[in-house]
């Protein structure tokens, strides 16, 4: 796999590690400059420049997008989805991830459990927003805040006013949010690539302080998941459209609730405290998503977590041809085939007596994870997360 990394911070932890973890398994790797590319719309195909030339020829990217550069950073992604190139986090993904407005909105819309939150803009409203959530205290939270920097509690309903009236002076965002007693210091962030959770940790706020995050002084330590909190986390990056991302949990009494979905997810303080090769996690699972060798499936539409609408197409080589639909394994993989494409001919609905051939394009619906488990190629057990190598960035 040729890869590039969308990076401006080559020696970044992060950055690094995903450059070491894609080396050490034999791929080609670059860390591009996003802020160096040039969209070319000049052509009748979509075409990127590099540092003022011709950009050459990439299987995936992985999309490192700082917050000052969001506009123009998934502007980039965009056209790199435009070339066909994959990436596990799309464009539409980080700009729905970007913001945290737009992101509790979706996530809402879907009985993701998150803290009560409201949004107004006119100092009249801002009151029984407050009552809304559930009165004072509440979190006041900036929507373009990052790294705990624009997270403030206040203590009581006049402290909270003066506060947003200040912030709104200023032309800013903010969200009004419930302050989660039970949880009060500490959080969970759990690392999604694709439809799992690979490690999770426990951050713990020093001292008094409510914010639990790395930058602010906090302690990590490793932490097992429960199913409800896997799930939890798994559906919402998936909900968001993101393959790789650190999902932010609150451990309330009812369960967990999510409070932020995160599109470029650091991966020093979650590898340390758990001792696992998350680095490795991502880049394994981008291969295996590019390496589609004998059958090939593209992504048309998902329905709901995990499953979708997609399209395989027999290659001649794949031990699909010559077997019946019936013989095929599909029904029991619970993939229906909605229609069956040979050359100009369209058979919808096709019985399972049809002999497959080489070049029949299949549309079906199903779960996506068993459409792309039948290449050959791949393992049909899901790797484990390897532990962290003792040189996690090699010298030199």
């Amino acid at each position: 796999m040729k890869l590039a990394i969308l990076s401006r911070a080559p020696q970044a932890y992060s950055t690094q590690r995903l450059r070491a973890a894609a080396e050490q398994r034999g791929h080609t790797v670059r860390v591009l400059n996003t802020l160096r590319f040039g969209i070319d719309l000049t052509q009748l195909e979509p075409d990127l420049q590099y540092r003022g030339r011709p950009l050459s020829d990439y299987d995936a990217i992985l999309p490192r997008i700082g917050n000052s550069i969001t506009y123009f950073g998934t502007a980039v992604v965009r056209q790199f989805e435009q070339m066909d190139v994959y990436t596990p986090n799309t464009a539409n993904g980080i700009s729905n991830a970007r913001d945290k407005l737009r992101a509790t909105q979706i996530l809402s819309r879907h009985n993701i459990g998150m803290p009560a939150t409201a949004f107004v803009r006119n100092r009249a409203d801002v009151r029984p927003a407050i009552e809304l959530v559930g009165g004072a205290p509440v979190v006041i939270k900036l929507l373009e805040g990052t790294q705990g920097i624009g997270v403030i509690l206040a203590p009581q309903v006049k402290v909270a006013e003066a506060i947003i009236e200040t912030l709104h002076s200023t032309k800013q965002n903010v969200l009004i949010q419930k302050f989660i007693a039970e949880s009060r210091g500490r959080d969970i962030r759990a690392l999604v690539v694709g439809d799992r959770v690979v490690a999770a940790m426990r951050r713990v706020a020093n001292g008094d302080e409510f914010r639990s995050n790395v930058h602010r002084g906090g302690s990590v330590e490793a932490v097992e998941l429960t199913p409800e909190y896997e799930q939890a986390a798994v559906r919402s990056a998936q909900i968001m459209g993101l393959k790789v991302a650190g999902v932010d949990m609150l451990e309330g009494n009812e369960g967990p609730l999510v409070m932020e979905v995160n599109s470029s997810p650091g991966l020093q303080g979650i590898e340390q405290a758990t001792n696992l090769d998350v680095a490795g996690a991502i880049i394994d699972y981008m291969a295996n998503q590019v390496a589609f060798p004998e059958i090939d499936v593209r992504q048309r539409l998902t329905v709901s977590t995990g499953y979708g609408v997609a399209e395989l197409l027999v290659h001649g080589a794949a031990d699909l041809v010559g077997k019946s639909l019936g013989e095929s394994g599909l029904w029991e993989r619970d993939i229906t085939v909605l229609t069956l494409h040979r050359g100009t001919t369209v058979i919808p609905n096709p019985r399972k007596g049809v002999v497959l051939e080489s070049g029949d394009r299949l549309l079906c619906f199903g779960k996506l994870e068993e459409m792309r488990s039948m290449i050959p190629e791949r393992r049909r057990r899901r790797a484990k997360v390897r532990k962290l190598p003792k040189e996690p960035i090699p010298e030199g």
